[in-house]
Protein backbone atom coordinates (compact mmCIF):
# COMPACT_ATOMS: atom_id res chain seq x y z
CA UNK A 1 0.00 0.00 0.00
CA UNK A 2 1.35 3.41 -0.99
CA UNK A 3 0.78 5.98 1.77
CA UNK A 4 1.42 9.73 1.81
CA UNK A 5 1.24 12.06 4.81
CA UNK A 6 0.43 15.74 4.40
CA UNK A 7 0.63 18.62 6.89
CA UNK A 8 0.29 22.41 6.72
CA UNK A 9 3.89 23.23 7.74
CA UNK A 10 6.72 21.85 9.88
CA UNK A 11 8.43 24.79 11.55
CA UNK A 12 7.87 24.41 15.31
CA UNK A 13 6.94 22.00 18.09
CA UNK A 14 3.33 21.74 19.27
CA UNK A 15 0.37 19.46 19.78
CA UNK A 16 -0.33 19.11 16.04
CA UNK A 17 3.25 18.02 15.47
CA UNK A 18 2.90 15.36 18.18
CA UNK A 19 -0.03 13.88 16.28
CA UNK A 20 1.93 14.01 13.03
CA UNK A 21 4.88 12.27 14.67
CA UNK A 22 2.71 9.37 15.75
CA UNK A 23 1.18 9.06 12.26
CA UNK A 24 4.76 9.03 10.90
CA UNK A 25 5.62 6.21 13.32
CA UNK A 26 2.62 4.24 12.09
CA UNK A 27 3.69 4.75 8.46
CA UNK A 28 7.47 5.36 8.63
CA UNK A 29 8.04 4.87 4.88
CA UNK A 30 5.37 7.37 3.85
CA UNK A 31 6.72 10.68 2.52
CA UNK A 32 5.55 13.82 4.30
CA UNK A 33 4.41 16.65 2.01
CA UNK A 34 4.33 20.11 3.52
CA UNK A 35 4.48 23.76 2.50
CA UNK A 36 7.43 24.73 4.71
CA UNK A 37 10.00 22.66 6.61
CA UNK A 38 12.50 24.00 9.15
CA UNK A 39 14.59 21.24 10.77
CA UNK A 40 16.02 23.84 13.16
CA UNK A 41 12.54 24.61 14.44
CA UNK A 42 11.57 20.94 14.80
CA UNK A 43 14.07 18.07 14.64
CA UNK A 44 11.57 15.23 15.13
CA UNK A 45 11.45 14.25 11.45
CA UNK A 46 15.12 13.96 10.50
CA UNK A 47 14.52 10.29 9.63
CA UNK A 48 11.54 11.11 7.41
CA UNK A 49 11.25 11.81 3.69
CA UNK A 50 9.95 15.38 3.95
CA UNK A 51 9.02 16.95 0.61
CA UNK A 52 8.33 20.63 0.00
CA UNK A 53 7.67 22.83 -3.03
CA UNK A 54 8.19 26.41 -4.10
CA UNK A 55 6.70 27.77 -0.87
CA UNK A 56 9.85 26.58 0.89
CA UNK A 57 11.72 29.65 -0.40
CA UNK A 58 9.66 32.02 1.77
CA UNK A 59 11.02 32.76 5.27
CA UNK A 60 9.22 31.16 8.20
CA UNK A 61 8.20 34.55 9.61
CA UNK A 62 5.92 35.05 6.57
CA UNK A 63 3.93 31.87 7.21
CA UNK A 64 0.74 33.57 8.36
CA UNK A 65 0.72 35.81 5.28
CA UNK A 66 0.88 32.92 2.82
CA UNK A 67 -2.53 31.29 3.40
CA UNK A 68 -3.87 32.04 -0.13
CA UNK A 69 -0.72 30.59 -1.70
CA UNK A 70 -0.91 27.51 0.51
CA UNK A 71 -4.52 26.94 -0.47
CA UNK A 72 -3.45 26.93 -4.11
CA UNK A 73 -0.33 24.81 -3.57
CA UNK A 74 -2.12 22.01 -1.73
CA UNK A 75 -5.02 22.09 -4.18
CA UNK A 76 -2.62 21.60 -7.10
CA UNK A 77 -0.47 18.96 -5.37
CA UNK A 78 -0.91 15.70 -7.30
CA UNK A 79 -0.89 12.75 -4.91
CA UNK A 80 -3.35 10.65 -6.89
CA UNK A 81 -0.86 7.75 -7.16
CA UNK A 82 -1.28 6.92 -3.45
CA UNK A 83 -3.68 4.35 -2.03
CA UNK A 84 -3.99 6.36 1.15
CA UNK A 85 -3.40 10.04 1.94
CA UNK A 86 -3.52 11.11 5.59
CA UNK A 87 -3.52 14.85 6.18
CA UNK A 88 -2.85 16.19 9.67
CA UNK A 89 -4.14 19.72 9.49
CA UNK A 90 -5.72 22.75 11.06
CA UNK A 91 -5.41 24.91 7.96
CA UNK A 92 -4.82 24.29 4.24
CA UNK A 93 -3.44 20.75 3.85
CA UNK A 94 -6.95 19.29 3.70
CA UNK A 95 -7.23 20.70 0.15
CA UNK A 96 -5.21 17.77 -1.27
CA UNK A 97 -7.32 15.58 -3.54
CA UNK A 98 -7.24 11.80 -3.54
CA UNK A 99 -7.25 9.70 -6.68
CA UNK A 100 -10.84 8.77 -5.89
CA UNK A 101 -11.90 12.41 -5.61
CA UNK A 102 -10.21 13.33 -8.90
CA UNK A 103 -11.86 10.36 -10.61
CA UNK A 104 -15.28 11.43 -9.30
CA UNK A 105 -14.67 14.92 -10.71
CA UNK A 106 -13.87 13.44 -14.12
CA UNK A 107 -10.19 14.43 -13.92
CA UNK A 108 -7.08 12.41 -14.61
CA UNK A 109 -6.32 10.08 -11.71
CA UNK A 110 -3.44 7.64 -11.35
CA UNK A 111 -5.35 5.62 -8.75
CA UNK A 112 -9.15 6.01 -8.81
CA UNK A 113 -9.43 3.94 -5.61
CA UNK A 114 -7.06 6.07 -3.54
CA UNK A 115 -8.65 7.84 -0.55
CA UNK A 116 -7.85 10.87 1.60
CA UNK A 117 -8.48 10.74 5.36
CA UNK A 118 -8.05 14.14 6.99
CA UNK A 119 -7.20 14.26 10.67
CA UNK A 120 -8.41 17.83 11.08
CA UNK A 121 -7.85 19.32 14.52
CA UNK A 122 -10.37 22.10 13.99
CA UNK A 123 -11.67 24.38 11.21
CA UNK A 124 -9.05 27.01 10.37
CA UNK A 125 -9.25 29.11 13.50
CA UNK A 126 -8.30 32.54 12.13
CA UNK A 127 -11.13 32.36 9.55
CA UNK A 128 -13.88 31.02 11.76
CA UNK A 129 -14.22 30.51 15.52
CA UNK A 130 -11.24 32.71 16.54
CA UNK A 131 -11.59 35.40 13.86
CA UNK A 132 -12.34 38.17 16.39
CA UNK A 133 -9.30 37.31 18.53
CA UNK A 134 -7.04 37.25 15.47
CA UNK A 135 -8.31 40.61 14.22
CA UNK A 136 -7.76 42.12 17.66
CA UNK A 137 -4.14 40.98 17.73
CA UNK A 138 -2.75 39.44 14.50
CA UNK A 139 0.65 39.11 16.16
CA UNK A 140 2.71 41.37 13.87
CA UNK A 141 3.56 44.09 16.37
CA UNK A 142 3.64 47.58 14.85
CA UNK A 143 2.37 46.11 11.55
CA UNK A 144 -0.88 44.94 13.17
CA UNK A 145 -3.01 47.81 11.74
CA UNK A 146 -1.87 47.02 8.18
CA UNK A 147 -2.34 43.26 8.56
CA UNK A 148 -5.73 43.80 10.20
CA UNK A 149 -6.91 46.00 7.32
CA UNK A 150 -5.96 43.55 4.57
CA UNK A 151 -7.16 40.51 6.51
CA UNK A 152 -10.63 42.03 6.87
CA UNK A 153 -10.66 42.65 3.11
CA UNK A 154 -9.57 39.12 2.24
CA UNK A 155 -11.34 37.01 4.85
CA UNK A 156 -14.48 36.36 2.76
CA UNK A 157 -12.65 34.81 -0.22
CA UNK A 158 -10.32 33.00 2.17
CA UNK A 159 -13.29 31.50 4.00
CA UNK A 160 -14.81 30.48 0.68
CA UNK A 161 -11.57 28.77 -0.32
CA UNK A 162 -11.27 27.09 3.07
CA UNK A 163 -14.84 25.79 2.88
CA UNK A 164 -14.20 24.45 -0.63
CA UNK A 165 -11.03 22.73 0.59
CA UNK A 166 -13.02 21.10 3.40
CA UNK A 167 -15.24 19.37 0.85
CA UNK A 168 -12.18 17.62 -0.62
CA UNK A 169 -11.23 14.84 1.87
CA UNK A 170 -13.10 11.59 1.52
CA UNK A 171 -13.31 11.21 5.30
CA UNK A 172 -12.75 13.42 8.32
CA UNK A 173 -11.39 12.54 11.74
CA UNK A 174 -11.13 15.14 14.49
CA UNK A 175 -9.85 15.42 18.04
CA UNK A 176 -12.84 16.10 20.32
CA UNK A 177 -16.59 16.45 20.49
CA UNK A 178 -16.15 20.23 20.46
CA UNK A 179 -14.10 20.06 17.26
CA UNK A 180 -16.66 17.69 15.72
CA UNK A 181 -19.38 20.26 16.39
CA UNK A 182 -17.30 22.99 14.72
CA UNK A 183 -16.67 20.77 11.67
CA UNK A 184 -20.41 20.49 11.16
CA UNK A 185 -21.04 24.16 11.86
CA UNK A 186 -18.44 25.65 9.50
CA UNK A 187 -17.75 22.89 6.97
CA UNK A 188 -21.03 20.93 6.82
CA UNK A 189 -18.99 17.76 7.27
CA UNK A 190 -19.35 14.80 9.59
CA UNK A 191 -16.26 13.68 11.49
CA UNK A 192 -15.26 10.74 13.66
CA UNK A 193 -13.60 11.59 16.98
CA UNK A 194 -10.23 9.96 17.70
CA UNK A 195 -8.58 11.75 20.59
CA UNK A 196 -4.91 12.71 20.04
CA UNK A 197 -2.10 10.53 21.38
CA UNK A 198 -0.66 11.56 24.75
CA UNK A 199 2.53 9.95 26.06
CA UNK A 200 0.90 9.33 29.41
CA UNK A 201 3.46 6.70 30.38
CA UNK A 202 6.20 9.37 30.36
CA UNK A 203 4.32 11.39 32.98
CA UNK A 204 2.82 8.68 35.19
CA UNK A 205 6.09 7.30 36.59
CA UNK A 206 5.47 8.89 39.97
CA UNK A 207 5.11 7.56 43.48
CA UNK A 208 1.56 7.51 44.80
CA UNK A 209 2.72 9.40 47.88
CA UNK A 210 4.69 12.14 46.08
CA UNK A 211 4.85 15.27 48.20
CA UNK A 212 2.72 18.07 46.80
CA UNK A 213 4.29 21.52 46.51
CA UNK A 214 2.67 24.85 47.20
CA UNK A 215 2.35 25.98 43.61
CA UNK A 216 0.15 25.87 40.53
CA UNK A 217 1.54 25.29 37.05
CA UNK A 218 0.82 26.08 33.42
CA UNK A 219 2.83 24.71 30.49
CA UNK A 220 2.11 26.18 27.10
CA UNK A 221 3.35 27.89 23.98
CA UNK A 222 3.08 31.51 25.03
CA UNK A 223 0.73 33.12 22.51
CA UNK A 224 -2.05 35.60 23.28
CA UNK A 225 -5.04 33.33 22.63
CA UNK A 226 -3.81 30.75 25.19
CA UNK A 227 -4.83 33.31 27.86
CA UNK A 228 -1.88 32.58 30.13
CA UNK A 229 -2.36 36.14 31.36
CA UNK A 230 -5.52 35.02 33.19
CA UNK A 231 -3.58 32.37 35.13
CA UNK A 232 -0.83 34.82 36.06
CA UNK A 233 -3.25 37.58 37.14
CA UNK A 234 -5.42 35.17 39.13
CA UNK A 235 -2.47 33.79 41.09
CA UNK A 236 -1.08 37.25 41.74
CA UNK A 237 -4.49 38.40 42.98
CA UNK A 238 -4.87 35.43 45.33
CA UNK A 239 -1.23 35.30 46.43
CA UNK A 240 -0.64 31.82 45.01
CA UNK A 241 2.65 30.65 43.51
CA UNK A 242 2.51 29.75 39.80
CA UNK A 243 5.16 28.21 37.56
CA UNK A 244 4.84 29.38 33.94
CA UNK A 245 6.71 26.89 31.76
CA UNK A 246 7.43 27.52 28.09
CA UNK A 247 8.25 30.23 25.61
CA UNK A 248 6.67 32.15 22.76
CA UNK A 249 5.91 35.61 21.37
CA UNK A 250 3.90 36.62 24.47
CA UNK A 251 6.71 35.79 26.90
CA UNK A 252 8.04 39.34 27.32
CA UNK A 253 4.52 40.72 27.79
CA UNK A 254 3.83 38.15 30.50
CA UNK A 255 7.10 38.93 32.28
CA UNK A 256 6.32 42.65 32.12
CA UNK A 257 2.79 42.08 33.40
CA UNK A 258 4.03 40.05 36.40
CA UNK A 259 6.32 42.98 37.28
CA UNK A 260 8.73 40.84 39.29
CA UNK A 261 6.00 39.40 41.49
CA UNK A 262 7.21 36.83 44.01
CA UNK A 263 4.16 34.73 43.10
CA UNK A 264 5.20 34.17 39.47
CA UNK A 265 8.18 32.11 38.30
CA UNK A 266 9.01 31.66 34.60
CA UNK A 267 10.79 28.49 33.51
CA UNK A 268 12.10 27.52 30.06
CA UNK A 269 10.89 24.45 28.19
CA UNK A 270 11.57 21.31 30.22
CA UNK A 271 12.52 17.77 29.33
CA UNK A 272 9.83 15.15 29.87
CA UNK A 273 11.34 13.84 33.10
CA UNK A 274 11.76 17.28 34.64
CA UNK A 275 8.30 18.36 33.50
CA UNK A 276 6.73 15.20 34.96
CA UNK A 277 8.27 16.03 38.35
CA UNK A 278 7.01 19.60 38.24
CA UNK A 279 3.50 18.43 37.31
CA UNK A 280 3.43 15.71 39.97
CA UNK A 281 4.38 18.25 42.63
CA UNK A 282 1.86 20.92 41.63
CA UNK A 283 -1.38 21.56 43.52
CA UNK A 284 -3.16 21.99 40.20
CA UNK A 285 -2.73 22.72 36.51
CA UNK A 286 -4.36 25.90 35.18
CA UNK A 287 -5.86 25.69 31.70
CA UNK A 288 -7.67 28.94 30.81
CA UNK A 289 -7.44 28.45 27.04
CA UNK A 290 -10.27 27.57 24.66
CA UNK A 291 -8.79 24.72 22.65
CA UNK A 292 -10.20 21.89 20.55
CA UNK A 293 -8.36 19.42 22.81
CA UNK A 294 -5.25 20.32 24.82
CA UNK A 295 -2.50 17.70 25.19
CA UNK A 296 -0.65 19.54 27.99
CA UNK A 297 -3.46 19.26 30.58
CA UNK A 298 -3.81 15.53 29.85
CA UNK A 299 -0.08 15.20 30.52
CA UNK A 300 -0.76 16.92 33.85
CA UNK A 301 -3.50 14.40 34.64
CA UNK A 302 -1.11 11.57 33.79
CA UNK A 303 1.27 12.95 36.45
CA UNK A 304 -1.56 12.96 38.98
CA UNK A 305 -2.10 16.72 38.82
CA UNK A 306 -5.80 17.75 38.74
CA UNK A 307 -6.75 20.47 36.25
CA UNK A 308 -8.69 23.71 36.57
CA UNK A 309 -9.94 24.28 33.01
CA UNK A 310 -12.13 26.66 31.07
CA UNK A 311 -15.40 24.77 30.67
CA UNK A 312 -15.67 24.94 26.91
CA UNK A 313 -13.82 23.12 24.17
CA UNK A 314 -11.86 19.88 24.29
CA UNK A 315 -11.36 19.99 28.07
CA UNK A 316 -14.94 18.78 28.45
CA UNK A 317 -13.84 15.43 26.97
CA UNK A 318 -11.46 14.65 29.84
CA UNK A 319 -12.28 16.83 32.88
CA UNK A 320 -14.75 15.11 35.16
CA UNK A 321 -15.96 17.60 37.75
CA UNK A 322 -14.63 16.74 41.20
CA UNK A 323 -12.81 13.62 39.98
CA UNK A 324 -9.80 14.85 38.01
CA UNK A 325 -10.42 18.59 38.11
CA UNK A 326 -13.01 21.33 37.80
CA UNK A 327 -14.34 23.63 35.09
CA UNK A 328 -14.96 27.39 35.20
CA UNK A 329 -17.41 29.14 32.92
CA UNK A 330 -15.85 32.46 31.80
CA UNK A 331 -12.43 33.51 30.55
CA UNK A 332 -12.07 36.17 33.21
CA UNK A 333 -9.76 36.64 36.20
CA UNK A 334 -12.73 36.56 38.59
CA UNK A 335 -14.10 33.30 37.19
CA UNK A 336 -10.67 31.68 37.48
CA UNK A 337 -9.98 32.99 40.99
CA UNK A 338 -13.37 31.72 42.12
CA UNK A 339 -12.53 28.34 40.61
CA UNK A 340 -9.15 28.19 42.40
CA UNK A 341 -10.80 28.95 45.75
CA UNK A 342 -13.44 26.28 45.09
CA UNK A 343 -10.71 23.83 43.99
CA UNK A 344 -8.79 24.37 47.22
CA UNK A 345 -11.76 23.21 49.28
CA UNK A 346 -11.83 19.88 47.43
CA UNK A 347 -9.76 16.71 47.75
CA UNK A 348 -8.58 14.67 44.78
CA UNK A 349 -7.35 11.09 44.68
CA UNK A 350 -4.21 11.69 42.64
CA UNK A 351 -3.82 8.01 41.72
CA UNK A 352 -7.35 8.10 40.35
CA UNK A 353 -6.42 11.25 38.41
CA UNK A 354 -3.59 9.26 36.79
CA UNK A 355 -6.05 6.54 35.83
CA UNK A 356 -8.34 9.05 34.12
CA UNK A 357 -5.54 9.95 31.69
CA UNK A 358 -4.74 6.40 30.60
CA UNK A 359 -7.55 6.26 28.03
CA UNK A 360 -5.69 8.88 25.96
CA UNK A 361 -2.54 6.79 25.52
CA UNK A 362 -0.48 6.42 22.36
CA UNK A 363 -1.35 2.71 22.10
CA UNK A 364 -5.04 3.56 22.13
CA UNK A 365 -4.52 6.16 19.39
CA UNK A 366 -2.54 3.73 17.21
CA UNK A 367 -5.21 1.05 17.51
CA UNK A 368 -8.08 3.44 16.70
CA UNK A 369 -6.29 4.92 13.68
CA UNK A 370 -5.38 1.49 12.27
CA UNK A 371 -8.93 0.22 12.69
CA UNK A 372 -10.37 3.35 11.09
CA UNK A 373 -8.03 3.13 8.10
CA UNK A 374 -8.77 -0.58 7.71
CA UNK A 375 -12.50 0.12 7.73
CA UNK A 376 -12.32 2.91 5.13
CA UNK A 377 -9.98 0.99 2.84
CA UNK A 378 -12.26 -2.02 3.02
Amino acid sequence: MKVAIVCDWLTNVGGAEKVLLEIHRLYPKAPIYTSKYSPKGIDWFLDADVRTGWLQMFPTCMRRLLAPLRQRWFRKLDLSEYDLIISVTGAEAKAVKSGKRLHEEGKKSKNPNGIHISYCHVPTQYYWQMYDEYVENPGFGFLNPVVRFFFKLLVKPLRKGDYRAAQTPDYFVTISEYAKELMGKYYDREATVIHPPVEVENFSNRSGDSEMGEYYIITSRQVNWKRIDLAVKACMKLGRKILVVGEGPEHNNLVKMSNGSKWVEFLPLQGKRELAKLLAGAKGYLFPSLEPFGIAPVEALAAGCPVIAFGKGGACDYINEGVDGILFDKQTVKSLTDAILRFEKMKFDRDRVVKMAEKFSVDRFDKEVRNYVKEKLG
